[in-house]
């Protein structure tokens, strides 16, 4: 009953913002949607149980969910064709209406200050170890600062999920312009809680990273005179094999990877569009 009432949600969700664009009540591009439309449809992908992690930039409360407007219709209909994301306790789980709306929307809660190690990173990881698709805002939060090229680095978090699935996921950056000028912040009440019509926005897909980029970046560290072997127990991981400051160390330089690929792709973007804002 549960997977009904969360198809139910997601499917009502994306169909009404589907509806504000079909409205024109402001207009919606996606480049590149290929290149996650044939990661969701792989069926090599999905028998092995291997992940999907889109990682974008944030700039405003309604970048999810209606970036997802671009999707066919059919991807609101199917658990495993539809993301899942996490959303802060203290904005989105605020009491037990909003709490039950977001958990059968596919958000996993996170708790500001509980560091890399909570619950819900192990939670979005098994998701990630059964080929469901995880959606990570890596800033952690919105920024609508004014120099788009750049920035804030991401959280420690997204190395970890990578690092620690069993399989290492598709991963795939992503770039959104307009969504501040859809929901500006600083608005006096009552026009914060509502969207500005006539917005212009874009949603675009990039180019997977090479499946073994995590890898790449564990070698150096593993073969390193400073790793710490914890153990040769069978079957054990890499990055279980790397502990204290050394697993750190990856870690950001894993995390650091993702958040070049997404300012990376920004640029590309708003050079090739000199007149879009983020």
């Amino acid at each position: 009953m549960t997977a009904v009432r969360s198809v139910a949600t997601v499917s009502t969700v994306g169909l009404l913002c589907k509806a504000f664009f079909g409205l024109r009540l402001a207009s919606i591009s996606a480049h590149g949607l290929p290149n996650l439309l044939d990661a969701l449809n792989s069926e090599e992908r999905r028998k092995s149980g291997r992940g999907i992690v889109t990682v974008a930039n944030h700039i405003s409360t309604l970048d999810d969910p209606v970036a997802w407007a671009v999707l066919p219709t059919s991807c609101y209909l199917r658990s495993d064709t539809t993301r899942w994301s996490l959303g802060a306790s203290d904005i989105m789980f605020t009491n037990p209406f909003f709490s039950t709306f977001f958990r059968l929307g596919q958000v996993l809660e996170t708790f500001r200050g509980e560091g890399i190690y909570q619950p819900t990173i192990d939670t979005a990881i098994d998701k990630l170890n059964t080929g469901s698709w995880i959606h990570l805002f890596g800033e952690g939060k919105v920024n609508q600062h004014t120099d788009a090229h750049h920035l804030p680095r991401f959280k420690w978090g997204v190395g970890r999920m990578l690092m620690e699935s069993a399989q290492p996921p598709i991963v795939i950056p992503m770039w959104l312009t307009g969504f501040n000028q859809l929901m500006p912040e600083r608005r006096p009440f009552p026009y914060k809680y509502f969207p500005r019509f006539g917005t212009q926005l874009s949603v675009t897909f990039g180019e997977p990273l090479p499946e073994d980029f995590v890898r790449k970046l564990m070698i150096p560290s593993l073969e390193s005179d400073r790793k710490v072997v914890l153990g040769d127990e069978e079957g054990a991981t890499d990055e279980k094999r790397l502990v204290g400051g050394e697993l750190d160390r990856v870690r950001e330089k894993v995390t650091a990877r993702i958040h070049d690929a997404v300012e990376e792709l920004g640029k590309k973007v708003l050079e090739s569009t000199p007149d879009s804002l983020p």
